[in-house]
Formats: C-alpha cells, structure tokens, sequence
C-alpha cells in the first residue's frame, strides 16, 4: 500500500476539510503559538489539531499512517491482513455494518461479546440523549447518584439468592479484580491464596492477568502473589488444589476461586455437578466464589446469566461487562452476595477502601439500566436459545458435509465455536501471513481459522473472528438481535468458504496480505 504523504498542518477547528481529502498529520513547522501566559508555557496551536469532523473524512492510508505514528505499527500489520484491515466505517444498525464504500457488513462477531443489543439499539441511544438533553449530573462524589441505586436494585431483583450487592467499574479485568479484592478483604488479609482454572480468561491487567491461564498472554508478566490452578471441570483437580493449601488443622489459606461457569474463550462449559461441587466445598470451607460473567451474561448462552442454567447455584459473586453496557457504554460491576460484601467493606472505616474515579459515572450507569430492561424486555435469553437452535443445527450440517475439514462444533445459545482440522506443518510462503508460525504448534489452524475469516469476510460480507485458547476456533457470536434469516446468511457462506478446501482457503490468505 502507497505510503500516504502531507501537505502541511491541518486547518483549523471551524474550516471545511479540504478537497479531496484532509491532510490529517501536522506539518514540521506548526503555525506561530500563542503568547505565553502567566503561570505555564503556551498551549500548542489549535490548527495542529485534527477535529472530529478531519478524523471521519480520512482515508484508509491516512488512518494507517497515523496508527503508525501514534498507535501501532504492528495492529496495522496484523489487521491489515484480513480485508476489513482496508476498510472504514460509515454507520452501524442492528446485525449490520455499513462501509464507506456503500457495502453492508453482516457483524457476526457480536463486539466481542458487547454487542447482544446489536449496534445503536433505538432505546439505547434514546437513554443516552434523553441524559445528554437533560444535563444530567456525570459525576457523583459528593452527591448519591439515583442511577446507582435503580441499577442496584434492579440487578438485585434480577440475580438469585442473595447477590443484592453492586459496584460499578469501568472494565471486566476491574469487575474481576474488584470481586478478588473484595474476598481478600473479607477474610481480613488472613488468608493468602486465589485459584483460578487452566484455561482461565479473566483479563489483562496485572492483577486479572495473574489469574488469566490463556496462551494469549504469553509474556511473563508479575503476577500477585499466592495463585494458584486446577484443571477446568475436573472435580478431582480442584479439590487436590484446595487440599495444597490447608494446613494441618484443617484450616484453608483460599480466599477466592475465580471460575468461568461457561469459557467464551475455548467454548467449554461446567457441568452441573462440577459447579455445584464447588459450591458446596466454598461453602465449607468459607471461601469467596467468584464467577466470572463479563462474556457470558445478559442472556449470550440462553440464560440471564450462564450460571443460572443450574437451580440452586449461587456464587457469592458474580462479575459482568461487555453487554452490561448495551454497546454504548464503557461499565462492568460485581454483585456480591449482601453477607460478604457487608464484612469487607461496610463501615466507616472501610467505606472507600475500593474506589475508582469513574465509577458509577452518570451517563454510563443509565445506560445500563436501559440495557438491562432491554435485555429482559426483548427476552435476550429466549432469542438466544432460538439463534443456539438454528446455529446447532445449521453447524451439525457443516460439519457433516465437510468432515475432513471440521473436526467439531461446541457452544450454547449464541456463542458456538468451529475447529478445523490444520495440516502437518506450515509451508514457506504462509509464513509471511504469520511471521510467528515458526515454532507454534497452533500455526496451521491460526492460518486456517485466519483463511477463513477472510474469505468471509471479502466474498460474503460476513465479519467473524476466531479464539485462541489452547485450540484455534471460528467464534460464531451473533448479536441477539440476530433475525433467523441472518444467521441463515452466515450458515450458507460458511458453507460455501469450508467448499474450497484448505489449499484454496490458504492461498486466498496469502494474496490477502500480499495486496495490502
């Protein structure tokens, strides 16, 4: 791809963008900067700056060029790979994505487990205005916010047993590291040790990263101290682990296990008789168990949250993201059972021990709330169970027609995954598809799965992804607001892509990437 040039400093904040397009990288000798004021150095010109308006008239190659600059060179590299790497956006609605070019997207990725209301739900976007409209507070610090309290009760009426208590962050990987926070606290310090599974994905910070057990954090980051794993829906594992670390007495060093009940990552569910095991061996023992809901909640596998597919089952925490905020707002939170919660952190001394600046930020938690009556008023785990019926069936056929190439499908609702049968090794010229194949015994079923995702992509107008932990898989995530046709559209072009054998598929891939 042709290396985009400059002209010089992009125009100021009220002039129209130039024709054909804007320059949108500041020149080498920006206009002449205010004079000093008193107290600091002058603020840089506002001509070197690029406005909203500038940001959404650049090209391809600019926004390249400017990733490189200022974001990451090799995000371009790895995204420039597939077609959508080439592409920018126009508008989104629903199950669709709109390029710039005219062409209609079918998303099939489900934002990476944000998006069950689809893109720009009418009654989320009407939320966010009617705040916007309204001047509503953003910030509450000093005042109690009305929308913490309503998006408390209304998880509280919602979750079972006694999980009636909440805390509002911004991320799943804070969501997670507060509920492990918490059940420290609980325990007062007294006790040393988390567990976490083998497969665990609980996010990318230092502290969700120490309990994260993916390949897909490869580098050896610190990690907190005391944690510790067992194998994902091994019974026997788990217990050995608590049996590592109770003393002679009796007496457990655990503070918390942190568990997926169904990992979006590899496409694996407890059973029932695993989870309630665990359960019931917290329960005696007096260790805090966390659930981690941040993919699969608000209805993705068929049930409110996937946990509560099990009468009976209740964590004492569970944590959730990603669709919480309806696709338009950046929030997570952890509910806690009222009798943990209480212990760690309800007096005075206490009461702000776990803060952060932006939680229960205004606008965010009203979205929220909208989400949630969303989700429960549109029947979201009922439209999944429907999309799970259509994509179980419709996948069972693929993999029927196409058994040299399909080693299996798994999943529930509307998260399925497909694995396909890789080769014996990577040839020479695919290595420059994935210059990290050398050495990675995954390297033919990432260039596969990767082939795939492309030649979705550019033959069908299909946007899917695939997942990486332990075993390559196509992630089939729709958004709940999928229509049955929809998911038709994607078993059809799966079908036809899975036709042309790998060869062909791999082939394609390559092209791919020599033409960006």
């Amino acid at each position: 791809m042709t290396e985009p040039t400059t002209t010089g400093p992009a125009p100021g904040p009220h002039a129209e963008p130039p024709e054909p397009s804007p320059a949108p990288a500041p020149s080498s000798a920006p206009s002449a900067a205010p004079p000093s004021a008193p107290g600091g150095p002058p603020l840089p010109s506002a001509s070197e700056l690029i406005t909203v308006e500038q940001a959404e008239a650049m090209d391809t190659a600019q926004v390249h060029e400017l990733y490189r600059a200022h974001v990451s060179r090799s995000q371009v590299s790895l995204i420039g790979t597939f077609g959508f790497g080439r592409d920018l956006v126009d508008h989104a609605e629903g199950a669709w994505i709109h390029l710039r070019d005219g062409r209609r997207v079918l998303d099939f990725t489900g934002g990476v487990g944000v998006l069950n209301h689809g893109h720009n739900h009418p009654r989320i976007l009407a939320a966010r205005r009617r705040f916007q409209e309204r001047r509503r507070m953003e910030v509450h610090k000093n005042y109690l916010s009305p929308y913490v309290a309503a998006l408390g009760h209304n998880l509280a009426a919602l979750l079972p047993g006694d999980l009636s208590v909440s805390y509002f962050p911004n991320s799943g990987a804070e969501a997670v590291e507060g509920a492990v926070k918490l059940a420290y606290k609980y325990h007062g310090g007294r006790r040393g040790t988390v567990l976490h599974t083998d497969i665990a994905f609980h996010g990318k910070l230092l502290g969700a990263g120490s309990l994260t057990a993916s390949p897909e954090v490869h580098f050896p980051y610190p990690r907190i101290p005391g944690t510790d794993a067992f194998a994902y829906d091994d019974t026997a594992s788990f217990l050995t682990a608590l049996e590592r670390h109770t003393g002679p007495r009796g007496e457990s060093d655990v503070y918390a296990v942190v568990l997926e009940p169904f990992s979006a990552s590899s496409l694996r569910e407890c059973s029932p008789e695993f989870l309630h095991e665990v359960r019931s061996a917290c329960t005696e023992r007096d260790i805090v168990l966390v659930f981690d809901e941040v993919y699969t909640g608000w209805g993705k596998t068929g049930a409110l949250f996937h946990f509560m597919h099990h009468p009976g089952l209740v964590p004492d925490v569970v944590a959730t993201s990603k669709s919480f905020g309806g696709g338009k707002s950046s929030i997570s939170g952890y509910i806690a059972r009222e009798p943990v919660f209480r212990a760690a952190y309800d007096n005075l001394a206490d009461a702000t021990l776990h803060s952060t600046t932006y939680y229960g930020f205004g606008e965010e938690t009203a979205t929220a709330m909208e989400a949630v009556s969303v989700a429960v008023e549109e029947d979201f785990p009922g439209r999944a169970r429907a999309l799970g019926a259509r994509l179980e069936s419709g996948l069972a056929r693929i993999a029927r027609r196409h058994p040299r190439l399909v080693r299996r499908v798994a999943g529930r609702g509307a998260l399925h995954g497909v694995f396909l049968t890789p080769g014996p090794r990577v040839p020479d010229a695919w290595r420059e598809v994935l210059p990290s194949a050398a050495g990675d015994p995954q390297a033919v079923s990432k260039l596969l799965t990767g082939a795939v995702v492309a030649a979705l992509y550019r033959d069908h107008g299909v946007l899917t992804f695939f997942g990486s932990n332990r075993r390559i898989a196509l992630i089939v995530s729709p958004p709940l607001v999928a229509e049955p046709d929809e998911a038709d559209l994607f078993l059809d072009a799966l079908d036809e892509v899975l036709s042309r054998g790998p060869a062909r598929l791999l082939a394609g891939l390559v092209r791919e990437k020599a033409s960006s």
